[in-house]
């Protein structure tokens, strides 16, 4: 007989997998949001941009997949749908001319301080399914974790960094050796420098004129 609890649990398979784990909590987590935000409510990403804007009217694009950790693509595809909805406002950057900035619309603003107390609500409900003892320090772990993914882009950019000024030096390496090698002809010949004279190199033994061997049977002339 299986007993209750912890000490009934299985070991092993999907129950030591943290990324299955994890996956199953933030299905709970989600469902919870959903739940309390409702129906007409915003999306948890939605949410996640506007709190950002909030926090620093005048992001680009860029920032904010810094700022939320949406991937770039699905965040592009997301902020036109809020702009389109009203709900963000985009102008061109003071800091870079290339970029959109976007801000909140009264819209926007409007429909981020009504999902405040809902999401509010979402978060109480998800810690009190922990032991009061460990709510701080399950907090400090999904912040050391999405300290981690932050790092992730930023190293990923050092090592193309490195990747490329290792390629830059092998390049520089080898265009020395060509010029090292560059006093050959390609035929293990060195080139003749311009004004020097050339110096015919002495004929082989077996380089001698020819002999002529009369055929058999012909007539003297």
């Amino acid at each position: 007989m299986i007993k209750s609890g912890k000490q009934g649990k299985i070991k092993g398979g999907l129950a030591e997998s943290p990324s299955h784990l994890m996956h199953r909590a933030l299905q709970l987590a989600l469902d919870i949001y959903a739940e309390e935000a409702g129906p007409d409510g915003l999306t948890q990403r939605q949410f996640a941009v506007l709190e950002a804007v909030a926090a620093r009217s005048g992001l680009t694009q860029t920032d904010l997949v810094k700022a939320t950790g949406i991937d770039r693509s699905t965040l592009a595809d997301l902020v036109a749908r809020m702009t389109t909805k009203g709900l963000l406002e985009r102008e061109r950057s003071t800091l870079d001319a290339r970029a959109k900035a976007v801000r909140l619309s009264p819209e926007g603003e409007a429909a981020l301080l009504a999902a405040r107390p809902r999401v509010e609500a979402a978060d109480k409900r998800i810690m009190a399914l922990l032991p009061k003892s460990k709510r701080d320090s399950f907090l400090d772990l999904l912040c050391s974790l999405s300290d981690a993914a932050d790092a992730v882009p930023e190293q990923a950019r050092a090592e193309i960094k490195a990747a490329k000024k290792a390629a830059k030096e092998a390049k520089k390496a080898e265009k020395a050796a060509r010029k090292g090698d560059g006093k050959s002809d390609g035929r293990g010949k060195k080139k003749k420098k311009k004004g020097e004279p050339v110096v015919e190199q002495p004929q082989a033994d077996d380089a001698a004129d020819p002999v002529v061997v009369p055929l058999k049977g012909a007539t003297e002339g």
